[in-house]
């Protein structure tokens, strides 16, 4: 198992058994991606070791189970990307604060508010 994930075949979302979405969802890949290789690798001299291993892990793997966990344990590059969102935002907003703290018009404004 990779960080607390198991290795399953899931026929709901493939073409041919579910091998390959089951291996894209194991190592957090798009499934195309793995089709292309795989298509790749029968045509550039892998033709029969990619059809045994496929059929093998087609009887090998078990289905996944309906009740396993469908949630998409977020990844740490979305995890960094939201947090530089994040971020960002407020960020922006200590500028806009800043901006206006230092601004003439916060300045008159509080003048005023002595008088």
């Amino acid at each position: 198992m990779m960080n607390g994930r198991k290795l399953w075949r899931i026929p709901q979302q493939g073409k041919v058994r579910g091998v390959c979405a089951g291996i894209a969802e194991y190592l957090d890949i798009p499934v195309r991606l793995l089709r292309v290789i795989v298509v790749l690798s029968l045509f550039l001299g892998l033709f029969m070791f990619t059809v045994v291993a496929y059929f093998i892990l087609g009887y090998v793997l078990d289905e996944k189970p309906a009740n396993a966990s469908n949630e998409h344990q977020p990844s740490a590059r979305e995890l960094l990307d939201e947090l530089e969102t994040t971020l960002q935002s407020d960020e922006q907003k200590v500028r806009e604060v800043e901006r206006y703290v230092t601004s003439e018009t916060f300045s008159v404004r509080s003048r005023f508010r002595q008088i």
